[in-house]
């Protein structure tokens, strides 16, 4: 037997940690407190002792995830429940039973674990303020230094372009297909990539349709959009890619309000301009401040740069989320119980 195969064997057989756990379930609670997620949207993550599975929730709201009970493990890529194995304890869900009711998007999880070894953690939500960024023209890009965690213009995946005939058209990614398709749109290779807007959101929506796929580790980019449907973010950890989903949509927010800004701005100087036509010496625009403006992005530079400098930081704002879920009282996580049941013994 190999070395690598032997370690691969030993890892699988120990133990998940009970803090892998209790992270999992604490995310679930801080995207719901932050607004990232209501009913609906689900965070998953690798397994850390077999990486050709990952654990989700079962099908339920995110901030009624409380128990070792309510987290299933998952095949990648088939996203297939994998069985309770005889030796694991009675306590541990079966993910196979046919009781259990499972999300229909856990291919999203799934297919970009499989195209990327790297990714070690997924979030998918419907937030309310990314989605006109993926059903106009008006592309999300990065306003301040804390959104450079979500990197340069944001692509957007049409799911319309890979629908098979026997598919529902519902904008849900609910098979392998689908799944691969969003994955690869992490990704979008050559001049793709560079390229801005309308070419590159079409790029994206022609991948997986006969076009060269990249082997990668980790994405190119680490937020993709979903055409009326929300976003997907992936992450080096769970922390990490909560963090950059809550901080995709402060940006998403921030963006919103500065072009509308902008925009109320330069009405008023095409008013003014207007009612001095006819003004007797008037030079207009730039002598009196009345100049055209536009939204000032972060350049590519800057988007890269920022979130070297802020990746390093990014417990300093979740040791603050884990800390307001758990003093709230409105959620509940069976680690934090058996912690002050074990405190008070």
């Amino acid at each position: 037997m190999s070395p690598d195969l032997a370690q691969s064997l030993k890892s699988a057989s120990t133990p998940i940690p009970p803090t892998f756990f209790s992270t999992l379930i604490t995310a679930n609670h801080i995207l719901h407190s932050q607004s990232i997620v209501d009913g609906y949207g689900h965070i998953s993550a690798r397994c850390p002792r077999d990486p050709t599975h990952f654990h989700l929730s079962r099908s339920l709201a995110p901030a009624l995830v409380a128990t070792r009970s309510d987290i299933l493990t998952y095949h990648i890529p088939s996203a297939a429940p994998v069985p309770r194995p005889p030796s694991a304890p009675s306590s541990d869900p079966d993910p196979a039973a046919e009781h259990q009711k499972h999300y229909l998007e856990r291919f999203i999880h799934a297919s970009i674990y499989a195209r990327y070894p790297d990714v070690q953690a997924v979030v998918h939500a419907h937030s309310e303020a990314v989605l006109p960024f993926g059903i106009t023209s008006v592309p999300l890009r990065a306003t301040f230094h804390m959104a450079g965690v979500m990197g340069g213009q944001v692509p957007v995946f049409d799911i319309e372009r890979h629908y098979a005939s026997g598919d529902k058209h519902d904008l849900l990614v609910t098979n392998e297909k689908l799944g691969s398709a969003l994955a690869l749109g992490f990704n979008p290779e050559g001049w793709a990539s560079k390229a801005g807007g309308f070419i590159k959101n079409l790029a994206l929506s022609q991948v997986g349709m006969g076009g060269k796929e990249e082997e990668v580790r980790y994405p190119g980019n680490s937020v993709v959009l979903m055409r009326g449907h929300g976003f997907t973010a992936v992450g080096a950890s769970v922390e990490e890619v909560v963090y950059r989903a809550i901080y995709t949509v402060v940006n998403a927010r921030v963006q919103r309000d500065a072009v509308l800004l902008q925009g109320a701005w330069n009405t008023g100087v095409v008013g003014e301009r207007v009612t001095k036509v006819g003004e007797k010496g008037y030079q207009g625009g730039e002598k009196d401040g009345m100049r055209l403006e536009g939204v000032k992005f972060l350049s590519d530079k800057e988007t890269k740069e920022a979130w070297e400098s802020n990746k390093g930081q990014v417990m300093r704002p979740y040791g603050l989320w884990v800390q307001e879920v758990r003093q709230s009282g409105r959620y509940k996580n069976e680690y934090w119980e058996k912690e002050g049941e074990a405190a008070k013994s």
